[in-house]
């Protein structure tokens, strides 16, 4: 798979391959599963080439709302299936909302490596 983007009015989220990096960027605020078919499609594209470590970058994502958080979370409940793709996620402190979603994903997820910075 190569590099990738999914554009919105408010958000964009970047596949990069050379890195297995997809970074999160703005406002995400979709109405539901449908809407975040794309992006979900966009996530398990990636896990498919079974990469050894796949890093979700969040930093620039401003809002996540509820249908967006229970996608995350059920891609994360998912990789439990997958062995050997190591997830990293990488959030930031100066976004309110992801201190405490982030860290619920490790529940999910024990072996997630949760970076807040």
């Amino acid at each position: 798979m190569t590099g990738q983007e999914i554009k919105g009015d408010n958000y964009s989220v970047q596949y990069n391959q050379e890195t297995v990096t997809i970074q999160f960027q703005g406002k995400l605020a979709l109405s539901g599963v449908k809407d975040y078919g794309p992006i979900h499609d966009l996530l398990y594209a990636v896990v498919a080439d079974a990469p050894a470590q796949m890093t979700l970058d969040l930093r620039q994502l401003s809002f996540l709302n509820s249908s967006g958080i229970s996608m995350l979370s059920k891609f994360v409940l998912a990789l439990r299936k997958k062995e050997g793709v190591q997830l990293v996620v990488v959030g930031s402190n100066e976004m309110p909302w992801q201190g405490k979603s982030l860290r619920n994903l490790k529940k999910f997820l024990p072996n997630l490596k949760l970076e807040i910075e």
